[in-house]
C-alpha cells in the first residue's frame, strides 16, 4: 500500500497529486537517539542575517521540515498536505513552548481529493477500550494477541478477526494489516456508527429574484449550469432535489410526480412562514427530472420583467430550514444585495469615506444574531448553507457569513457581478459553480481530533459548530475545507519520546455509506529550544497565525491583531537569538527555517484582511478574513503571499511532464517592482486570482502556448477558478496587481527593508 512520492517542483506548495510520503535517509530525534542535533548544526539552523540576504525566496516549494523520527516511523507518517503541526518536534514542556514564542497547532485538510485512498471494509473496526482512538501505525504490538494505544498507552486485545490480513490473505500478522500500514485511511463502518439510516443526498437551491438579481443575469447561469450538471450531483437513486425563489414573498415550486408543469406556490406572510405542500417541494431527482428541468429552463424567464426590489433573504432562510429539518441536507443561497424585508433585515453599515482609515475599522462583528442562532438550528438537523453572494453593493457579509460558519458551509463572493459588464466575473462563478455542483460530499459528519495524553486543543477554526470540546459538528463535509486547532501542552510529556495526533472524519457519502476518514500523525518530543526552532514549519505557523488574528480582529481590534503578528515574528527571533545563539553577532538573525517568516508576517499587514491604510471595501475585508480561517493552507500561502513569475522566456529547464504535456517550471520572484522589467510578461498568481501582466505582447506570440501550458497546469491544481487578467500600463487592474508588491513601500505600509529594520530594532532592545 506505499506508494513512491513524486517530487514536487511547484513554488509555494501548490496541491500534488497526494501519495504516501516516500522514505529520506534514516533519521533518529535527539530523544530516540541521545544525540543532540547541536552535534551537527541542520540547515534549519544555519543562521541567516535578514538584512544581508533579502532574496529569501527558495527556487522550489517551500517545503514543510520533516519530523525526526526513526525512518519506518517517518515513511508511513501522514502526508503534510492532509495534516501537519506547526511545530514537527514538540517540547517537552508548556514552559519550553512559551519560552520559544511560536504557536504550537495543527492545520487540516481532512477531506481532501486523494488519488491513492485505502478503504477498508471491516465488521470489527479496531479501536482502543479506553480513549476510543483507530488503531494505526504508531500503536505498539506487545505481542500478536495486545497492542499499547499511542494516545492513552493502555493496553488492549487484539480481536480474532484483525487477526486476518486481507491484503496478503494470511493469518497471524497483525501489523501487517492495512489499518496499521497507512497514516490515512477511510473505513467503510458497520451498523453500529449510525443514529438513524444514513440520510440521502438532499439540494435545495434558494435564489433572489428580485430585480437588482434580475438584473445582473446570475439567474441564467445558475439554472444552465443546474441543466448542464443535474447527472453529475453525487447521489443515488434517493437524492431529492427543491427550490425556493424570493422577492418580498417566498416562492415554492410543487414538482410531484403527475403534474404536466411545475406549480409555483407563493407564501407572502412572512412573519409566520409555513410550508404550503409540505410533501410535495422536496422530490426524488430521478423520479422528477423531466419537472425540475422544466422548471430550470423557465425560472430566468418567470421574472425577467419583475420591478420587485425589495428581498426577504431571512424568512426564505426559514423556510428552507423547514423544508429540509426531517432530512438534513445542504442549501444553495443565491443573494446579490442587502436583506431589506422580514426577520434578518439588515441596514447598510459601511461608510466609504472610512474604507481607507488608518484607524480601528468598525463593523467587523455580525448586526444580529439571527442568522447565526438559525445556522445553529440548521447544525442541530443536519443542514448546512452555503452562501454564494454576487453584489456590487455592500451586503454585510459579517452577518451574513454566519449562515454559513456555524452550519458548516462555505461563503463564495463575486463582487461587481454583471452579465454584461464583468465576463471575467461570470466565467469564475460558472466554473466555480460546476466545481460546487460536482464535487464530493459528504453528509451529517462529526469530526473528532484526538491527542497524546498531555496535549489539549483549546481552539478551533473553520467553519462548523462545536459540539463538545474536541467534536466538530459538520452537517456537510466538502473536499475544498480546512480547519486549525490551537494546542498546549497541559501535562509534562519528560517520559515520552513521541506524540500523536488523529483525526477521525465520521460521514455519509453521497451514496449513503457511513464512512469514517482516519488521519494521524507522530511527531518526535524535545528538550531543547534549538530541535524545536529546527521543527518549526513557517508556512503552517504563518497559516494558524492569521487565523488567530482573524478572531482578534473581531473579538479586540484590527490594530490590535496587527500589532499581535508583528510582536509574533520579534519575539520568536529575539528568543532564536537569546537563547540558541552561541554567537552574538550583529543584524537580524533568524535560523534558515524561519527566514521567510517576517516576510509572511509583513504580507499579512498588507493582505485585505489585514491592511490599513489603503482603500478596502468592508465586505472584500471580511470576505479575506472568512478565507483566511476556511482555506487549506495551499491557498492560504497564496493569498498572503502570491507567486509572481517571469513568462516571456519559459524554457523547458526543469519543466515538469504531464500526462504528455511539458509544463514549464519557471522560478518564484520576489514582490517588488524592481523585479518587474518593460519588456517583460509576468504572471502573478494570487490563488483565486490569478493576473498575467504582458506589455510588450508581439514579442510575446512565440511564448503563447508554452505560457498557456503553464497557467493551465496552475489551474488544474486547485478546486476554484482563478480568473486570468491580461493588464497592460494603462489598465485599472493595474493598481491592484501592484498592491500584491509586498516588498514594496506605500504611502501607508513600511517596505520589506524597512520592516526588518524595525524588528532588528525591537529584538536588540
Amino acid at each position: 500500500m506505499q506508494h513512491p512520492v513524486q517530487p514536487s517542483t511547484q513554488p509555494y506548495s501548490h496541491p500534488q497529486p497526494y501519495q504516501q510520503p516516500s522514505a529520506g535517509p534514516a533519521q533518529l530525534s535527539p530523544s530516540l537517539s541521545g544525540l543532540s542535533l547541536q552535534s551537527q548544526t541542520p540547515e534549519a539552523l544555519r543562521v541567516v542575517n535578514l538584512l544581508q540576504e533579502r532574496n529569501l525566496l527558495p527556487l522550489g516549494p517551500v517545503t514543510p521540515p520533516t519530523p525526526c523520527l526513526p525512518q519506518d516511523l517517518q515513511k508511513i507518517n501522514c502526508h503534510p498536505e492532509v495534516f501537519r503541526s506547526t511545530l514537527t518536534s514538540i517540547p517537552q514542556t508548556q514552559s519550553l513552548l512559551n519560552k520559544a514564542k511560536l504557536p504550537l497547532g495543527l492545520l487540516l485538510h481532512p477531506f481532501k481529493d486523494l488519488s491513492q485512498l485505502p478503504v477498508v471494509t471491516s465488521s470489527t473496526i479496531v479501536r482502543c477500550r479506553s480513549c476510543r482512538t483507530y488503531i494505526n501505525p504508531f500503536v505498539t504490538f506487545l505481542d500478536q494477541r495486545r497492542w499499547k494505544c499511542n494516545l492513552c498507552y493502555r493496553v488492549n486485545d487484539v480481536p480474532e478477526e484483525f487477526m486476518y490480513n486481507p491484503v496478503s490473505r494470511s493469518y497471524g500478522e497483525p501489523h501487517k494489516r492495512p489499518e496499521v500500514q497507512n497514516a490515512t485511511l477511510e473505513f467503510i463502518a458497520p451498523s453500529e456508527y449510525m443514529l438513524r439510516p444514513p440520510q440521502p443526498a438532499v439540494y435545495l437551491i434558494v435564489l433572489d429574484v428580485s430585480h437588482n438579481a434580475v438584473e445582473t443575469g446570475y439567474l441564467d447561469v445558475v439554472c444552465q449550469s443546474l441543466l448542464e450538471n443535474i447527472n453529475a450531483l453525487p447521489g443515488d437513486s434517493r437524492t431529492k432535489i427543491g427550490f425556493i425563489t424570493f422577492d418580498s414573498t417566498i416562492h415554492f415550486y410543487n414538482l410531484q410526480e403527475g403534474l404536466s408543469q411545475p406549480q409555483m406556490l407563493i407564501v407572502s406572510d412572512i412573519e409566520d412562514i409555513f410550508l404550503p405542500t409540505p410533501d410535495s417541494l422536496l422530490v426524488n431527482l430521478n423520479e422528477c427530472k423531466e419537472l425540475v428541468q422544466d422548471l430550470l429552463r423557465s425560472l430566468p424567464q418567470m421574472f425577467g420583467k419583475t420591478m420587485e426590489t425589495q428581498c426577504a433573504l431571512g424568512p426564505a432562510l426559514q423556510a428552507a430550514f423547514k423544508l429540509l429539518s426531517a432530512t438534513g441536507g445542504r442549501v444553495s443561497v443565491f443573494q446579490t444585495q442587502l436583506p431589506s424585508l422580514g426577520v434578518g433585515a439588515l441596514k447598510s453599515r459601511e461608510d466609504p469615506n472610512q474604507r481607507a482609515s488608518a484607524k480601528d475599522i468598525q463593523h467587523l462583528s455580525p448586526a444580529t444574531d439571527f442568522y447565526k442562532k438559525l445556522a445553529l438550528d440548521c447544525s442541530g438537523q443536519q443542514v448546512a448553507v452555503d452562501l454564494f453572494l454576487l453584489s456590487s453593493q455592500y451586503c454585510d457579509l459579517a452577518s451574513l457569513g454566519c449562515i454559513s460558519r456555524y452550519s458548516a458551509g462555505s461563503v463564495y463572493y463575486y463582487p461587481s457581478y454583471h452579465q454584461q459588464h464583468n465576463p471575467a466575473g461570470v466565467e469564475c462563478f460558472q466554473k466555480d459553480l460546476k466545481r460546487y455542483l460536482t464535487r464530493k460530499i459528504g453528509f451529517e459528519a462529526v469530526m473528532r481530533i484526538r491527542c497524546s495524553k498531555g496535549l489539549s486543543i483549546h481552539t478551533f477554526h473553520g467553519n462548523f459548530f462545536v459540539r463538545s470540546t474536541d467534536l466538530l459538528s459538520l452537517p456537510n463535509v466538502n473536499p475544498d475545507a480546512g480547519f486549525a486547532v490551537q494546542m498546549s501542552i497541559e501535562e509534562n510529556l519528560v517520559d515520552m519520546q513521541s506524540v500523536s495526533f488523529q483525526a477521525a472524519l465520521l460521514y455519509t457519502s453521497s451514496k449513503g455509506e457511513r464512512r469514517i476518514r482516519v488521519h494521524t500523525m507522530c511527531l518526535p518530543v524535545v528538550n531543547s529550544l534549538s530541535d524545536i526552532f529546527a521543527g518549526a514549519d513557517v508556512q503552517a505557523i504563518t497559516c494558524l497565525l492569521a487565523s488567530m488574528a482573524v478572531d482578534r480582529s473581531v473579538t479586540a481590534s484590527l490594530s490590535d491583531a496587527r500589532d499581535a503578528m508583528t510582536n509574533a515574528s520579534i519575539d520568536s527571533l529575539t528568543s532564536f537569538r537569546t537563547s540558541v545563539l552561541t554567537i552574538q553577532q550583529p543584524g537580524l538573525l533568524a535560523p534558515a527555517c524561519l527566514r521567510l517568516f517576517p516576510l509572511y508576517i509583513l504580507a499579512l499587514l498588507k493582505q485585505k484582511a489585514f491592511r490599513t491604510g489603503t482603500s478596502t471595501r468592508l465586505d472584500d475585508r471580511v470576505y479575506a478574513m472568512c478565507q483566511l480561517k476556511y482555506q487549506p493552507l495551499a491557498y492560504v500561502m497564496l493569498m498572503i503571499h502570491p507567486a509572481l513569475y517571469r513568462v516571456d522566456d519559459l524554457t523547458d529547464e526543469g519543466a515538469l511532464n504531464v500526462s504528455e504535456r511539458t509544463i514549464p517550471q519557471p522560478r518564484v520572484q520576489q514582490l517588488s517592482v524592481e523585479k518587474l522589467s518593460r519588456d517583460g510578461a509576468f504572471l502573478m498568481d494570487a490563488g483565486s486570482v490569478s493576473r498575467m501582466t504582458m506589455t510588450h505582447l508581439f514579442s510575446l506570440m512565440h511564448y503563447t502556448i508554452i505560457t498557456r501550458a503553464f497557467v493551465g497546469w496552475l489551474r488544474e491544481q486547485r478546486p476554484f477558478f482563478p480568473i486570468l487578467h491580461v493588464i497592460r500600463d494603462e489598465s485599472p487592474l493595474k493598481a491592484s496587481f501592484l498592491q500584491n508588491m509586498i516588498e514594496d513601500r506605500t504611502e501607508s505600509a513600511l517596505s520589506y527593508y524597512e520592516f526588518l529594520l524595525h524588528i532588528q530594532q525591537q529584538v536588540s532592545k
